[in-house]
């Protein structure tokens, strides 16, 4: 009888700690959905608004335009250049010796498709924009673009060959949708 009078002295004991754990577990998981039900307002506001993700890519019909022209689009603020280059231009952007640049890249890493050249028109010395888009503008003894702010040439690959710019243009990131729609972002 003893051991039965134990087991039930005991039994009250272990209720009481049992009661504690739960509601130490049930604050704590109140606590844990507290703290992220004030954080996620604080995350979710640092997300671009919709306004702003709308304007990350950019469409173009390429139809219109003709071979040895060049067009200029906005993208995120920066103008693009959009070439759509003759055979003798993409023979002289394949032509170059990649060992002679200052920044080595050849004309097939540069383009997704050869009679299109897409890059960022600004000079990657100091941010100008360079000249060679439209007709009579100078474009360098290299025919791509020429920076007036500070000389730098740039090839028909928009690869820098002559000046103080570090880099080549910068080739966004782009595909083709169709045979002549291109999303730019």
């Amino acid at each position: 009888m003893a051991s039965t009078h134990e087991q039930t002295a005991a039994s009250p004991h272990d209720e009481g700690e049992t009661r504690r754990d739960f509601l130490m577990l049930a604050a704590g998981a109140f606590g844990a959905f507290a703290a992220g039900a004030a954080v996620w307002p604080l995350v979710s506001q640092m997300n671009p608004a919709a306004d702003t993700l709308a304007a990350s890519t950019t469409e173009v019909d390429l139809s219109p335009i003709q071979e040895g022209q060049s067009i200029t689009i906005a993208w995120r603020g920066k103008p693009v250049f959009i070439r759509h280059r003759t055979k003798a231009e993409i023979e002289q952007a394949q032509a170059v010796n990649v060992k002679d640049l200052p920044d080595p890249q050849t004309d097939a890493a540069r383009v997704k498709r050869a009679q299109w050249l897409i890059v960022v028109g600004v000079c990657t010395h100091l941010g100008c924009v360079p000249q060679g888009q439209k007709a009579g503008e100078v474009r360098g003894q290299f025919g791509g673009w020429f920076c007036p702010c500070h000389g730098s040439a740039y090839d028909t690959s928009g690869r820098i060959r002559l000046g103080p710019a570090p880099k080549n243009l910068e080739v966004p990131a782009y595909e083709f949708l169709e045979n002549s729609i291109l999303r730019i972002g």
